[in-house]
């Protein structure tokens, strides 16, 4: 117990610099960036592929880099931030500024080498993230929204790294991804409603965990199935879904529901966190399985 409480308040600098660009949550936007990519593609190309990736993953840790110095002092007093590098006083803001810099300019630019649309959404992403969303965060929930902008880039940004144009496929792609955010965020907003309270921070769309939050979560999660089965209607343009990876999309929706619902029967923080798991796993689920249709349908 000792030896793990250590490690949790020393980290080195290589878990400092995780931290500070968010590396697990980069990295599961750069799988959605990939996905995107895939399905908009039509010979896959190695070489933009990697792109994307590093590209994807400079974008998302500068957005997450700016975000923590902003945030610096209010991240002080939640359990869940306090040991962030730049409160936990092992990382000056000079230090993350031009970490998230640098970022920022890798990861247009190499965005830039695959298209000029890519680049473009990639920089509105970070601007959104960095200078609308995160001061929004403790005035009002209506932050989630602006915030599920640029959380639904990414899988919509990999089908215009494939082919440099924006339509009614990765318009739906974006769709997807940002209604699926609000039954995601309002979950953890939920279990760690006293901590984000401590940081002046109310992402519940009430403000409270109480039953019209719990409804909410509900009607959004029942538009995200909506619209992940949409493509088997054949109006989406190249973005296609066979009937049968249409019928297990919507088995997965339905799993993410069935948590949505107890949330809303039981109000607890554990039923929360469940939704929370069973969304980032229906999220993760539907993006192979739209891959893997569009390879052999």
């Amino acid at each position: 117990m000792g030896r793990s409480r250590t490690t949790i308040e020393n980290p080195g600098l290589i878990s400092d610099f995780k931290e500070i660009t968010k590396m697990r949550l980069a990295i599961s936007v750069v799988f959605s960036s990939l996905a995107g990519y895939l399905l908009g593609v039509e010979t896959v190309d190695i070489k933009t592929l990697i792109l994307l990736a590093f590209g994807g993953y400079f974008m998302v840790g500068a957005s997450n880099a700016y975000n923590q110095i902003i945030e610096k002092d209010l991240d002080a007093l939640m359990e869940r931030t306090k040991n962030r590098p730049i409160p936990a006083g092992r990382m000056s803001v000079n230090t993350a500024f031009a970490i998230a810099t640098i970022f920022t300019i890798l990861g247009i630019a190499i965005l830039y080498s695959i298209n000029k649309r890519t680049a473009m959404f990639g920089a509105i992403s970070i601007f959104i993230y960095t200078c609308v969303y995160t001061p929004l965060k403790t005035k009002t929930p209506i932050s989630v929204f602006v915030g599920a902008i640029p959380g639904a880039i990414p899988f919509m940004l990999g089908w215009v790294a494939a082919t440099n144009n924006f339509g009614m496929e990765p318009g739906t792609l974006f769709a997807l991804q940002f209604f699926w955010q609000f039954p995601h965020f309002w979950a953890i907003g939920w279990f760690l409603f006293e901590d984000y309270k401590r940081g002046g921070f109310f992402m519940l769309p009430t403000g409270k965990q109480d039953r019209g939050t719990a409804v909410q979560i509900i009607m959004y999660t029942i538009w995200t199935i909506i619209i992940s089965i949409i493509p088997v209607f054949g109006f989406t343009g190249r973005l296609h879904l066979s009937v049968l990876a249409a019928v297990i999309v919507f088995i997965c929706g339905l799993g993410m529901l069935y948590y949505a619902i107890q949330l809303f029967k039981k109000m607890t923080e554990k039923s929360a966190k469940e939704l929370m798991l069973s969304s980032v796993t229906y999220i993760t689920l539907v993006q192979i399985i739209y891959v893997i249709d569009k390879f052999i349908s």
